[in-house]
């Protein structure tokens, strides 16, 4: 068999990681091994940031909807609750940024919500 010298693909694969790594300190930014196990460290944690982030922005929302109900008498709790009862889809985004920038609108949904709540305590 033909002897197969690997060079070009061994330069692009450091090349790539170097690349990468660009930024970080000392030896980490100039020493492939250590280059690549700081870049693959670094793509753990982004894997698990970007999971993290959904999290965080779910909280964000909870809070923000939580601060307009107390504005309005009523709690987070009754007021989702309210909502699902009275049939109104809206996730926590769309409440959230509603409760933001529109009060008078998200005053509405929350009399919806309390008019469901009490046409269930009747029933």
């Amino acid at each position: 068999m033909p002897r197969v010298k690997r060079g070009t693909k061994r330069n692009d694969r450091r090349k790539k990681i170097l690349k990468r790594a660009s930024g970080y300190f000392l030896t980490k930014s100039k020493l492939y091994q250590a280059a690549q196990e700081a870049v693959e460290r670094g793509l753990k944690f982004a894997y698990k940031g970007r999971r993290e982030k959904k999290r965080q922005f779910r909280s964000l929302w909870i809070v923000r909807i939580a601060a307009a109900c107390k504005l309005n008498g009523t709690s987070y709790s009754q007021f989702i609750s309210g909502l699902k009862k009275a049939g109104v889809e809206l996730d926590r985004k769309v409440l959230a940024e509603i409760a933001v920038h529109d009060a008078a609108g998200f005053s509405k949904l929350v009399d919806q919500a309390r008019a469901a709540q009490s046409k269930a305590k009747a029933a």
